[in-house]
């Protein structure tokens, strides 16, 4: 019988050390967002969109923020054009991806018609401020649709450093503090011109501008190869990237990243004209692509973590500790309760019994 108490202990100790290690809190980060373009306007753009999420800081308000509390999942904030006159807004992860509060609600398949129901229902509940109804009570057209369910329209590729207490707070208040008033322009106040204002906000320097591949400009896919560059070259932040997934459905599939130097030197409609009329000007733009601009998104990264499914719940005392199946299994195969008879205490205080 020691043998066995001995076994169950050791079971325990180990069972134990594997909840206190799920149970430990995930490093706060701040990931870079890259969204493949869609639609019309993707077609005549096709650089895409850049937003920022932050895992440990949340929305007091679509236009405020705070440090998140426990069970929270972070927001994505992104700037805008002709979005009630803001600058930026702030969504919460899952509805900034699908329009809903709870991955359960997340539809398998999506069609417009589901995607628009899921949008329009979100905006009633949460951002009739932002987006408020026409005078006969409908939706309201518009730019506002951004704002949630980016997920049905494209695929997103995340690009994520660690990022400490301090940086989050400097991210908090430098938007808090900011006037929040929209000063959008497609050429140098852009998406991709805030999210590299945050990223330099936690961690200076890091992301310059490509002066010769884009042109000066700064563009979602340029962003990814500084960022890559710079986690590469700074093991301490703890670079990784993922992707998430455009959901499933009959919604027309979202187009590659590029950028400026990359879309003119791969698309005949443009490279073709631009040969017969300056072939000097196409040899530049090639070289530009060649030395700064190529670049090749991680379509093989990982499910973004805050998505995988979640693994079963045990209580413990009053706490709700997640716990692995294999760790959850071991535990009702192995509970001291199943030990044929108690140890009688004398022979634990001695150290004796055995078998």
């Amino acid at each position: 019988m020691w043998c066995k108490l001995q076994l169950c202990l050791l079971r325990t100790a180990i069972i134990l050390a594997a909840l206190l290690g799920i149970a430990a809190p995930a490093n706060a980060s701040i990931s870079l967002l890259i969204e493949e373009p869609f639609g019309r306007f993707g077609s005549f753009n096709p650089t895409g969109h850049a937003a920022i999420y932050l895992s440990s800081v949340c929305a007091e308000t679509p236009i405020r923020l705070r440090l998140c509390r426990a069970g929270e999942m972070g927001v994505v904030v992104s700037r805008y054009h002709r979005v009630h006159g803001l600058d930026w807004v702030a969504i919460p992860l899952i509805p900034y991806l699908y329009a809903v509060e709870d991955l359960s609600d997340v539809p398998e398949s999506a069609s417009a018609a589901v995607k628009a129901r899921l949008r329009d229902r979100y905006r009633r509940d949460h951002l009739l401020d932002i987006a408020p109804d026409t005078r006969d009570g409908e939706t309201p057209k518009g730019e506002w649709i951004q704002l949630v369910g980016s997920a049905y329209d494209r695929r997103i590729f995340g690009f994520q450093l660690d990022t400490t207490r301090e940086q989050d707070e400097r991210i908090i208040a430098k938007l808090n503090d900011s006037r929040n008033r929209s000063h959008f322009n497609l050429l140098y106040r852009n998406c991709a011109d805030f999210s590299r204002s945050l990223l330099r906000t936690a961690y200076p320097g890091s992301i310059p501008r490509n002066a010769l591949a884009d042109f000066g400009l700064t563009t979602p896919k340029h962003l990814a190869r500084a960022i890559t560059r710079f986690g590469e070259e700074k093991p301490e932040v703890a670079f990784q990237t993922f992707q998430i997934a455009q959901v499933p459905g009959t919604i027309p599939r979202s187009r590659n990243v590029n950028g400026i130097a990359e879309s003119l030197v791969r698309s005949k409609k443009y490279l073709v004209p631009l040969v017969f009329m300056s072939p000097t000007t196409a040899a530049s733009l090639l070289a530009a692509y060649v030395g700064t601009g190529r670049f090749r998104m991680p379509a093989g990264a990982p499910e973004m973590p805050e998505l995988s499914p979640m693994p079963p719940m045990i209580a413990l005392n009053t706490a709700a500790i997640q716990v692995p199946p294999e760790v959850a299994s071991s535990t009702r195969k192995f509970a001291c309760s199943e030990m044929e008879s108690p140890m009688p205490q004398d022979s634990i205080l001695s150290g004796g019994g055995s078998d």
